[in-house]
Order: structure tokens, then sequence, then C-alpha cells
């Protein structure tokens, strides 16, 4: 599945990867802290969305996280 960390305040794409075990990733998003290049971020929410891409349904999730 695609996920995707935003900063929830800019709106920047901070992270697009694909992995399989998206509760783990969930779950350590939702830990002390995400460190990315650009510094520490908390965990605010998340959303499940899902799209067609050619004819097929997709899912992605997009978490949302803040500069701390």
């Amino acid at each position: 599945m695609n996920v995707i960390f935003i900063d929830s305040f800019s709106g920047e794409e901070l992270l697009y990867m694909v992995s399989q075990d998206v509760a783990g990733i969930l779950a350590a998003a939702q830990g002390e802290s995400v460190t990315f290049p650009g510094g520490h971020f908390k965990y605010e929410f998340h959303n499940l969305d899902f799209y067609e891409d050619n004819g097929q349904i997709r899912q992605e999730l997009v978490i949302y996280v803040k500069k701390i």
C-alpha cells in the first residue's frame, strides 16, 4: 500500500513509500516522534484514501504530522 507523510501545517509531502506493513508504520508514526531530513515531527491524524487508477481501486494511507 502507498503510505504518504504530510506536514499538516504546510501541506508539504515529507515522504512517499510503499509498504506491506501498514499497521507497523502507523504504530511507529504514533510514537514519540518521526524524524525526516527536515526535522522532528509528531503524529496528528491519518486518513485511508481510496481512488481509481486505470479502472482498479487503489488505496493509500496518508499520515499527517506536525513539526515539533
